[in-house]
């Protein structure tokens, strides 16, 4: 399992009920519905790019890739979002990505 966060981390120590609960919520949300664990994650990831949250794309780009996701799998969920969110956006999302996806390479 990837090292957390040291803020999650400390959150999790400090609000264990909370935690679990999140934890539980994006559980029950996944099973909600027809989606894979692949498209779940894809979809997550490109709601990351749209708030600008680097450490929810990291996390979502390792998800999917666990998932079964390819790179350009990856890389195309975030392009996609170009017309929506913007190219500056998308390149900063993009580079987050390619933080993870090197990383694995390695």
């Amino acid at each position: 399992m990837p090292e957390l966060p040291e803020q999650h981390v400390n959150i999790r120590k400090k609000f264990k009920k909370l935690l679990k609960a999140v934890d539980n919520l994006g559980s029950i949300a996944r099973n909600a519905g027809p989606l894979d664990m692949k498209t779940s994650h894809l979809i997550q990831l490109a709601a990351a790019a749209a708030i600008r949250s680097e450490g929810s794309v990291h996390s979502h780009t390792r998800r999917a890739l666990e998932a079964g996701a390819k790179a350009d799998e990856i890389y195309h969920a975030i392009i996609l979002l170009t017309s929506t969110i913007g190219f500056p956006t998308v390149s900063a999302a993009l580079s987050w990505a390619d933080d993870v996806i090197e990383k694995q390479q390695e």
